[in-house]
């Protein structure tokens, strides 16, 4: 029944359920606001003298405790500005009370997970949150500790990958309006390295343009009208199961894409007509000329580099070209021609003769 505090100034304490019945020893310790992490009935009478709130979660790996941080931390915040005490608690004072802790100095203090958990396991060495808990105690750090999560691209990708394991462990697909076509989604992105075009479009457009003698520059032509199927920014990355100890000698850090043969992707809006039949697997066709460019497999795909990929879709290297992305400006607007670097001297050699 131990009331344990946090080492530093603030008065943040953690335990379990029991502390509860040490009620004047709450009152001693200065506690004004009490949180409760758990799904059991309480009696209320125990709470009376404190700001009370109860976040009724499971200690399980499969919970969403990541929803509740930003109104814990709010509440926690709340009762220190008071110029009280906060104490924490779950059943045990070891996972679901741990995690919420953490999240909260994570957030006050900038700190990773581990530095966090540190300091809470120096006043109670036996919490610890469970691999669920921990690995969104990661997401919630790389999402800057937001006090909205909701919003987060990152969340919202996390959640969509739930209901993909949820769907894969019921051997179905996942329902159509829960896809997530992830080019839908406007939000801040780096500039995508390079294009994944499909390589029968580009032959098409090839014959067409060929007879042209007026565009020397023609290739420049083809991959602007080419079908652009996805860009770099929408790759899973993965990492090769099997590299052999001489390859990772001769290359410490092989890039995937040079050892894969395919391209695995999110969702995009051109494959919705695809997804959306509620298939578990089939064939992914460029939706310009019906050419067979992929395929895909919402319960897992092996790349040929060993590695499993969930959900497995893919674009296959040898049915598309990658085209380097065009800074802006390349292109003359409106009109899909590369200019030259610099006209005069194209004028004086020849070279472009007829483009404008």
């Amino acid at each position: 029944m131990a009331l344990d505090r946090i080492p530093g100034e603030l008065k943040l304490y953690i335990g379990g359920l029991f502390t509860l019945r040490r009620k004047e020893a709450l009152k001693e310790a200065g506690i004004t606001h009490v949180l409760s992490v758990l799904r059991l009935p309480l009696d209320e009478r125990l709470f009376e003298g404190f700001d009370h709130m109860v976040v009724e979660v499971d200690d399980v790996d499969d919970e969403n405790l990541l929803e509740h941080f930003p109104a814990c931390n709010e509440f926690i915040q709340r009762g220190l500005e008071g110029g009280g005490g906060v104490f924490v608690h779950c059943v045990m004072g070891k996972s679901r009370s741990s995690t919420v802790m953490s999240a909260f100095l994570m957030q006050r203090h900038g700190i990773t997970r581990e530095e966090a958990l540190s300091q809470i396991q120096q006043a109670r060495p036996i919490c610890e949150p469970n691999e669920g808990f921990w690995k969104q105690l990661e997401l919630y750090h790389d999402m800057a500790t937001p006090k909205n999560v909701d919003e987060h691209p990152a969340y919202q990708r996390w959640l969509y990958q739930r209901e993909i394991e949820l769907s894969r462990a019921c051997g179905q697909a996942p329902e159509a309006e829960k896809i997530r076509f992830e080019d839908e989604h406007v939000h801040a992105q780096a500039a995508a390295e390079f294009e994944m075009r499909c390589r029968k479009c580009r032959y098409a457009a090839k014959s067409t343009y060929h007879s042209i003698p007026t565009y020397p520059t023609a290739p420049n032509l083809i991959s602007h009208h080419r079908r652009q199927l996805a860009t770099s920014q929408y790759l899973l990355p993965h990492t090769p199961r099997h590299q052999t100890p001489s390859a990772a000698i001769a290359s410490p850090n092989p890039s995937p894409l040079t050892l894969c043969s395919h391209y695995f992707l999110d969702p995009l809006s051109w494959m919705k007509s695809e997804l959306e039949q509620g298939k578990l697997e089939g064939r992914l066709e460029c939706p310009k000329c019906r050419a067979n460019v992929g395929k895909y497999a919402w319960q897992g795909m092996q790349c040929s580099c060993g590695e499993w990929v969930v959900p497995g879709i893919s674009l296959a290297k040898g049915r598309v070209d990658e085209v380097k992305s065009r800074p802006t400006g390349a292109v003359a607007a409106g009109t899909g021609i590369r200019m030259p670097p610099n006209g005069d001297a194209g004028r004086r050699s020849g070279a472009g003769q007829g483009n404008l």
